[in-house]
């Protein structure tokens, strides 16, 4: 059970990364993403590439991973989210998803379809009670939370976060006011992706890295999404690590049912919470 708690932290982790930007996007923007998790998958991809092909160090193949698909999630939102503003949540259902897929199709292309192996960057445990530990699971899982906390200081105490927390509550309110909403709907779009190739960095030496990555992701964070509430990003962060739990504490008992079980969750706030979108 011990095991299992890593596991699920480690999920959530992971979850939460990938999730924030979703939150944002979905919160402002209203915009369904589909897209999102094709940086997660290319962050992935260009870590391994870096390590296994080009023999670069992880934390610099990381840092240039992290890079580029935040200049990808750019493109995608200059290009393509930037004119679905206002339009109906069809239309960027459609547009992100075939965004999403042309992704899918390109990552096949470059590396080809066989999963891309990638060992422990630190290799190393801890024994704590008789439980051994690694090191690299703690790493992440204590990353998120420092991410949690930057991200609490950047939205309350910048002006940039300052103006985007008030599009996330009154985002008309803001536009009266003479702002530019749209530019900084580029800035947080910039940071979500760039925060999901995190999550695809540090999530690649645990998962397979595969062209359908992503895919196997998206939906649990929109979960996550729904349950935390669209915009809350303290909601996102908790909603991230208790169903990362359920994932993992689920998987243990009942392996068929491990995914099921979040989307019974989601039902359930949805149930007692309707949103409207």
């Amino acid at each position: 059970m011990i095991y299992a708690i890593m596991y699920g932290l480690t999920i959530g982790a992971v979850l939460y990364l990938i999730s924030i930007g979703l939150s944002l996007t979905f919160g402002t923007m209203r915009v369904i993403n589909f897209a999102h998790t094709i940086t997660y998958t290319i962050g992935a991809y260009i870590l391994a590439a870096s390590v296994n092909d080009f023999g670069i160090p992880f934390l610099w193949g990381g840092i240039l991973a992290v890079l580029i698909a935040a200049s990808v999630g750019y493109c995608i939102e200059r290009f393509i989210i930037r004119r679905l503003y206002g339009e109906s949540l069809d239309y960027t259902f459609i547009a992100t998803f075939a965004v999403f897929l042309i992704g899918v199709d390109i990552v096949k292309w470059v590396w080809g379809v066989y999963p891309k192996p990638l060992s422990d960057p630190i290799g190393k445990s801890i024994d704590f009670l008789g439980f051994v530990f690694p090191v690299y699971r703690i790493f992440v899982i204590l990353l998120a939370i420092l991410v949690f906390f930057g991200l609490e200081l950047f939205i309350r105490k910048s002006m940039v976060g300052k103006i985007i927390r008030a599009a996330l509550d009154n985002k008309e309110g803001v536009r009266c006011l003479g702002i530019r909403v749209e530019k900084y709907f580029s800035i947080a779009f910039v940071l979500g992706s760039a925060l999901a190739a995190v999550g695809g960095v540090l999530y690649a030496p645990i998962t397979a890295v595969h062209p359908y990555m992503g895919l196997n992701i998206l939906l649990l964070c929109f979960a996550v999404v729904l349950t935390g509430g669209m915009g809350n990003l303290r909601g996102t962060f908790f909603a991230s690590f208790i169903l990362g739990m359920l994932i993992s504490i689920t998987g243990r008992f009942w392996p068929a049912g491990s995914e099921i079980v979040v989307f019974i969750a989601m039902a359930v706030v949805l149930f007692f919470r309707p949103i409207d979108i």
